[in-house]
């Protein structure tokens, strides 16, 4: 079975960076043709794309959040992380990460499986 895990800092500090890991188990992140995303969901929206890593290792990224978003893999440890720069209250969010055969959709089910979810609040 499939399962992703979020980790990282419930808090951050505004103008800090932001660091999320998603490890995953029951898939290799390696595996044809499977794309990695993050996607977010303030309160009281809906969720967001954020940007996803491809099964080679390529990147991509939503236009609004291209400038401080990185996302980078380990495969040894079959994780990907993103690190979101410069953070605002705004950023305030639950974070996910999530499987597709595609990227860049916010609809839930354009992807298989997600993890639970992690909640992110920035603030001072």
């Amino acid at each position: 079975q499939v399962q992703l895990q979020e980790s990282g800092p419930g808090l951050v500090k505004p103008s800090q960076t932001l660091s999320l890991t998603c490890t995953v188990s029951g898939s290799s992140i390696t595996t044809n043709y499977y794309y990695w995303s993050w996607i977010r969901q303030p309160p009281g929206k809906g969720l967001e794309w954020m940007g996803a890593i491809g099964y080679r290792g390529s990147t991509v990224y939503s236009p609004s959040l291209k400038s401080r978003s990185s996302i980078f893999s380990d495969t040894s440890k079959n994780q990907f992380t993103l690190q979101l720069r410069s953070v605002t209250p705004e950023d305030t969010a639950v974070y996910y990460c999530a499987r597709g055969l595609r990227y860049g959709s916010s609809l839930k089910d354009e992807y298989d499986y997600w993890g639970q979810g992690t909640q992110v609040t920035v603030s001072s």
